[in-house]
């Protein structure tokens, strides 16, 4: 379990000091993912990933999963805050890396080096640990439709909403306040941890999309926020908002979790 310490830390990073589209689902959000990936892994993969966290204070995905929000304003960390998210110039999310993914600086691109990394075993250790991180949390952030969202206004940094007389952002929404409910109803992460992964265990295979990779699940993300009418009329939101696109960021969460227990145990394989 983390410390109280650990526990303030993050919750005061991605509530006040974070930049934008820094923390995506908030610390609870990222562990729910890293719990559902870890209970999907196969026995190869599982084993490859305790060994490489058995250092770790808290050897799990779950337990790992805040990490890349940690590090991202520290020294010699600080080129990785692209990594974290991808803005579009419209809605239309039309995807070309040139210019909104120049030398593999955004989530994509991310994902993609993180693996390789991940996946090659001639890679020191401590390079394979990081690259584990990494790709736990940047899974998480492609699953956030405004992690794929607008250059003009920052994903929805600058969409500001009042919500009961707090000051949000539509970023801001997505990370935290629309998880705030299930979370407490569910007694925090774990819960609603056990929850979604209930509800994946009855689904069948064929009721996920196919299997893809960051670029599709980025740009389905971004179509999203367009299909679902993410954007309110106005700038004041109630519960109605909340309760209508709840079930669309419960369902991004354990499409998460099982995406990415999908790349752990086809990059971990013996048989690759």
């Amino acid at each position: 379990m983390p410390s109280l310490r650990q526990t303030l830390f993050s919750l005061l990073f991605c509530g006040i000091f974070a930049a934008p589209a820094a923390c995506a689902w908030g610390p609870d959000g990222h562990r729910i993912v890293g719990a559902l990936a870890q209970s999907m892994l196969s026995a190869e993969a599982k084993a490859e990933i305790d060994a490489l966290l058995a250092d770790e204070a808290e050897p799990s995905l779950a337990g790992v999963s805040n990490w890349a929000d940690g590090i991202r304003s520290e020294e010699g960390w600080r080129h990785t805050a692209p990594w974290h998210y991808l803005n579009l110039p419209d809605l239309g999310c039309d995807y070309q890396p040139p210019r909104d993914c120049r030398d593999g600086n955004c989530v994509i691109g991310a994902i993609d080096a993180q693996l390789q990394v991940l996946a090659d075993r001639a890679q020191p250790r401590p390079k394979r640990i990081e690259a584990l991180k990494f790709v736990v949390h940047f899974v998480g952030d492609v699953h956030q439709p405004m992690h794929a969202g607008l250059r003009s206004d920052r994903g929805g940094n600058d969409f500001q909403i009042s919500y009961l007389g707090e000051g949000w952002n539509l970023h801001s929404v997505w990370d935290s306040l629309i998880l705030r409910r299930p979370l407490q109803r569910d007694g925090g992460w774990q819960g609603m941890s056990k929850r979604l992964g209930d509800t994946v265990t009855t689904l069948s295979r064929d009721a996920l999309p196919p299997h893809s990779g960051a670029r599709e699940w980025a740009l389905e993300s971004c179509a999203l926020i367009g299909a679902e009418s993410l954007y309110p009329s106005r700038h004041k939101i109630g519960s109605r908002y909340l309760d209508k696109h709840r079930p669309l960021a419960e369902k991004r969460l354990h499409l998460a979790g099982s995406r990415l227990a999908m790349l752990f145990n086809d990059a971990l394989s013996m048989q690759r």
